[in-house]
């Protein structure tokens, strides 16, 4: 934890095409205000690519908060611009999954959040990185991605995660397993591999699946769903959602500062919900490099 309170001016950016962005962009300034946060310039930002440039202005110049509001995916791809700056991010969970919130225990109503972003304390956490770009969360290898690449536009703004997780389901039927890599040289493991979990959070899809990962323990956790049947990678999600022992059979699990990984074939990698990469790459952990917005008790939220 960090010692200095939060700061009580902000800059409010939010995604409006999030699926509750639009609807909740004049709730959250007004009621911002009303809890003693002073907004100093506030976005509403119909296009996404446009999200991150307004990140950037408000730390360049000097904004002593910046309030983000979206899913994960526009979440992670603000957390780059606040790397060696003293500025806070501070979140409002307006996705789907809202995975990154819930590992850092905030509230997923849009009054708990705000009260965390008025009467919470700063917080230094990791970030994850894959090759050189830095991203909050969790990054995937797998089903994760193929849904990123097909789920049709506006499943998830109008069914939320229902829909989101009834195309998974659907998805699943196309998907192949792969040959995975683990490390360079010597050292180096080859696996069938059904899914994969660069996690820097141990939330994923909203759920509590890497149990071993946190935010500040100064280690990337590659979480490893082996073998070669679907129906294996389906009771592994029964089994973690339900907290089930058994799960811990269906992984295996590589911790570290810096962990190289190559697939049998170049394979999209989805980076907090967005295709950003490919394999091969190198997942890295970012010690302690910015500071967030987190409750004053810190409890991940269920």
């Amino acid at each position: 934890m960090n010692d200095r309170p939060l700061p009580r001016q902000a800059v409010l950016i939010v995604n409006a095409r999030s699926r509750k962005g639009r609807k909740l962009f004049r709730r959250a300034a007004r009621s911002l205000k009303a809890a003693g946060v002073e907004i100093i310039r506030s976005h509403a930002v119909r296009d996404p690519a446009k999200l991150k440039v307004h990140v950037c202005e408000a730390v360049a110049d000097g904004a002593p908060m910046v309030i983000v509001g979206g899913g994960d995916g526009s979440l992670s791809s603000s957390v780059d611009h606040l790397v060696g700056h003293d500025t806070v991010f501070a979140l409002l969970p307006l996705g789907t999954a809202n995975s990154f919130a819930r590992t850092l225990g905030i509230p997923l109503d849009l009054d708990g959040a705000i009260d965390v972003i008025a009467n919470g304390q700063r917080r230094r956490i990791d970030l994850g990185m894959i090759d050189d770009d830095y991203y909050a969360n969790c990054a995937t290898l797998g089903i994760a991605p193929l849904i990123a690449e097909t789920v049709p536009h506006g499943l998830k703004k109008i069914l939320g995660r229902p829909g989101y997780l009834a195309w998974a389901a659907y998805q699943m039927l196309r998907f192949k397993p792969f040959r995975l890599t683990i490390g360079e040289g010597e050292n180096a493991e080859t696996l069938d591999a059904l899914e994969v979990r660069v996690a820097n959070g141990n939330y994923h899809g909203g759920t509590e699946i890497v149990d071993s990962a946190s935010v500040d323990s100064g280690q990337i956790v590659v979480q490893v769903v082996t073998g070669t049947m679907r129906g294996r990678l389906a009771w592994s999600w029964i089994a973690s959602v339900l907290k089930l022992e058994a799960r811990k059979e269906t992984m295996r699990e590589f911790h570290g500062r810096e962990i190289r990984i190559s697939t049998d074939r170049p394979m999209p990698v989805s980076i907090d919900g967005e295709l950003l990469a490919t394999t091969p790459f190198t997942a890295r952990i970012a010690r302690a490099v910015i500071d967030v917005a987190a409750p004053a008790s810190v409890t991940p939220t269920p």
